[in-house]
């Protein structure tokens, strides 16, 4: 048990930060999108690029028209930083002196959630709004699927083993 908690803890922090990271680069990126500062357009305004703050570094890249900057660049770019900030919450209940918790459950519920609906959410207000997709994203999709499915397991097993814990205590 003592390797669980340490590799939950080593995973917690590194998926906390990439989480910090992608939500920062979502701000940043809707800032700059509606200032217009630090963007670059090429090709007579069909592409614009995000710059590293301060410089002119490309940092991101895509098409320079609001329905594909809103459902195609930064709902995904958010959706992500949710994924892995529900993740390392999962990781988090795994920390915890007790592995069968309503904070594990709890968590294990919104991961499993998010995984199968935000997805084929993201799909369907792309193809409405902006026309198209991003080439990919269905692959990418039915991987959240699967990945939700599996959380989705997990959750059972763990609300499971919460109920036998709980009767277990009034025994004692």
């Amino acid at each position: 048990m003592k390797n669980v908690k340490i590799t939950s803890t080593i995973l917690f922090y590194i998926t906390r930060i990439v989480a910090i990271l992608y939500l920062a680069t979502t701000f940043y990126s809707l800032l700059t999108l509606l200032t217009e500062w630090s963007v670059i357009t090429s090709e007579n305004g069909k592409y614009f690029s995000i710059c590293f703050p301060f410089t002119e570094k490309h940092f991101l890249n895509g098409e320079n028209n609001w329905a594909y900057k809103i459902f195609n660049f930064l709902i995904p770019i958010g959706f992500y930083g949710i994924f892995f900030l529900l993740l390392s919450n999962v990781f988090n209940a795994f920390r915890k002196p007790k592995l069968f918790t309503k904070y594990g459950v709890n968590q294990l519920r919104n991961f499993y959630l998010a995984n199968i609906t935000l997805p084929f959410l993201e799909i369907v207000l792309a193809s409405i709004f902006a026309g198209k997709i991003e080439e990919g994203l269905e692959f990418v999709a039915v991987i959240h699927f699967f990945l939700g499915v599996f959380a989705y397991f997990m959750a059972a097993i763990f609300k499971q083993g919460l109920q036998i814990q709980n009767e277990q205590d009034l025994f004692i």
